[in-house]
């Protein structure tokens, strides 16, 4: 059997999957083989990705990459405890309703309510959401649902409803069908298990903290004033840091930071008390700094990290 086709009207995104890592490394996010792949299936088979892993392991940052690669308007959907239908779909301006009402019985008394209500419940009234947004766009779309896991289980099971038929039932208007199928991220934390209906609508990947290679090369591109060696030695001592048992291991957004602080200091060489110093934007439990902090002492010149 052949790939199915694209959603009407639409061509595939992408033709092959190292196009889709090269145009990644293009606006500086480095991804994998995998990473790559998925982001490829994504488009050809038009399911939404669920994006899993640690926080500041660069998930939201990977559908702001595709969007900028593609030249889509990104279209985000930030979620947390509460978020319902009104902020994540539609909702109408009431407002704007009544002062129309009173409008049109202040001018014409006649005017029944069959009439009033074919009137303020058009497109003029609705209020679109980032969901609807997204459906109703005739640009390309990434939609970025963010931190899914944050929502209740009602509002779980409206994303899963639209990211199954892409459509919007909305009972003034009737059912509103996407004219183009949105680029889908889900990113979690992992704060609780999402439904078995939701995973079984999404293609899965997990972006867990870089190797040292990785992170390396990650630091190289997206601190370019920085000196080789120096971010090699960043790398390993973050691969270091991340080896205790932490309350919260140091992001790759923190570890950028870190490598930033330390060029603005002039810094050339990590010791133990250069680490000690500047931990802070690493890490942000006293508990960890402590921890951190006694794996440096042990270390006078960090010696044994940095060239290992």
């Amino acid at each position: 059997m052949g790939c199915p086709l694209p959603f009407e009207g639409m061509s595939y995104r992408f033709n092959e999957v190292n196009k889709v890592k090269e145009d990644l490394r293009s606006v500086d996010y480095l991804a994998d083989d995998g990473i790559a792949g998925i982001v490829y299936l994504a488009d050809r088979l038009q399911k939404p990705i669920l994006v899993e892993g640690p926080a500041g392991t660069g998930k939201t940052q990977l559908a702001k990459s595709v969007a900028e690669m593609t030249g889509s308007r990104l279209i985000r959907l930030q979620c947390y405890e509460g978020l319902d239908e009104s902020k994540a779909l539609y909702e109408w301006n009431y407002k704007k309703q009544l002062l129309r009402i009173q409008a049109e019985r202040n001018s014409d008394e006649s005017n029944s309510w069959e009439d009033l209500e074919d009137n303020i419940f058009s497109d003029e009234f609705l209020l679109t959401r980032p969901l609807l947004e997204a459906i109703r766009s005739d640009d390309p779309v990434v939609l970025l649902i963010d931190e899914v896991d944050r929502v209740e289980i009602e509002t779980e099971a409206l994303l899963l409803e639209i990211l199954s038929d892409y459509q919007v039932s909305i009972p003034e208007l009737g059912t509103i069908e996407a004219k183009q199928i949105p680029l889908v991220f889900l990113t979690s934390n992992n704060t609780r298990e999402l439904s078995e209906a939701l995973k079984r609508r999404c293609l899965f990947l997990h972006i867990d903290y870089p190797e040292l290679e990785r992170e390396r090369e990650i630091i190289l591109t997206k601190v370019p004033d920085i000196e080789e060696n120096l971010g090699d030695q960043i790398a390993r001592v973050v691969r270091t840091v991340r080896q205790l048992e932490l309350k919260k291991a140091p992001s790759v957004s923190e570890t950028l930071d870190w490598a930033r602080t330390l060029i603005h200091l002039g810094v050339e060489h990590i010791d133990a008390q250069t680490a000690t110093d500047t931990v802070n934007i690493l890490l942000k439990y006293r508990s960890d700094i402590d921890k951190a902090i006694k794996e440096f002492s042990s270390n006078e010149d960090l010696n044994s990290v940095v060239s290992n």
